[in-house]
């Protein structure tokens, strides 16, 4: 039973689409790397300013709609 030789030549609706949008749109992956860095890809955390944000940070009631009773 040689099914892997029978079916190489195989590609499903799904990957054709995506060849044939490719071929269409030749800068398709450049965009979604582009959209990728705008969105996910975050600049390096400066360790000095994240300690003095948190230094300089006023700290909240637990329910902030309620005045304190004294």
């Amino acid at each position: 039973m040689k099914l892997s030789k029978q079916h190489s030549d195989y590609q499903s609706e799904i990957t054709q689409f995506i060849n044939t949008l490719k071929e269409k749109n030749p800068q398709l992956e450049e965009s979604q790397r582009a959209g990728r860095a705008l969105l996910w890809d975050k600049t390096p955390i400066d360790l000095d300013q994240q300690a003095r944000n948190q230094a300089s940070a006023v700290r909240q009631q637990a329910y902030v709609y309620q005045n304190k009773l004294k």
